[in-house]
């Protein structure tokens, strides 16, 4: 399986990571919730786990955040609070399972192959931002009443923004999504796409919606124009 660990405590995060890998996943690393959406949607993860104490934004927030955007992986929460309160809130938000820590290693695998057998049910179909409408099905993109033809990457890239509406999507989640890890790449391609998607986004006096922040990524932001600093 691929899965995405978010826990701020780094011996603990990194005993997960070496723990899951040794037993044949793919694992991924975040220390906070705040890339959660952008990774989720750039790397198609068969189950997240998520720690509730976290920094910036807690991991019921992050956890009401990710189900309201419809983000339909599974979470399996990680909680050293007791109460039940704090599982059924838990739960309540959106999660599929808990554990409380400490935890064996062998319940966790358990549980994380339990929740990869189960059917996804809150992906949506079709991406809207403002005008912009994206099929995650077909493919076809239109902007209003206009059909936009994109290449297989320029969907990649514009589904991955879309997912993620206001929010900038740094460059590495991009990258991961449009490329397998260690594949040998130009460091200006990126660019490139982005500059060919904007393009197309935007023709004939259209207000621009894809943005480069630079020095962090991309964001796409209905009805602004040019480039954020």
């Amino acid at each position: 399986m691929r899965l995405l660990v978010i826990e701020d405590d780094e011996p603990l995060r990194s005993l997960l990571a070496r723990g899951l890998s040794e037993d044949g996943h793919v694992v991924d690393t975040l220390e906070d919730g705040r890339e959660a959406a952008a990774y989720l949607t750039a790397a198609g993860y068969d189950a997240v786990i998520l720690d509730l104490n976290l920094p910036y934004e807690d991991g019921l927030s992050v956890l009401r955040r990710l189900r309201e955007a419809r983000e339909a992986t599974p979470i399996l929460v990680l909680t050293a609070r007791d109460a039940t309160a704090d599982v059924v809130a838990g739960l309540n938000a959106g999660a599929d399972d808990y554990l409380r820590k400490p935890f064996a290693f062998d319940e966790l695998e358990a549980r994380l192959r339990s929740l990869a057998r189960r059917p996804p049910t809150l992906l949506a179909d079709v991406l809207r931002a403002g005008d912009l409408v994206f099929d995650r099905t077909t493919r076809h993109t239109r902007r209003g009443t206009r059909d936009i033809a994109l290449t297989a990457k320029e969907g990649i890239f514009l589904e991955v923004l879309m997912s993620n509406p206001g929010r900038i999507v740094t460059r590495r989640v991009l990258e991961d999504r449009l490329w397998d890890r260690g594949t040998d790449r130009e460091s200006n391609v990126l660019d490139v796409y982005a500059r060919r998607l904007r393009n197309k986004l935007a023709v004939g006096g259209e207000p621009q919606v894809l943005q480069t922040v630079r020095g962090l990524g991309f964001r796409l932001a209905v009805g602004a124009r040019g480039d954020a600093e």
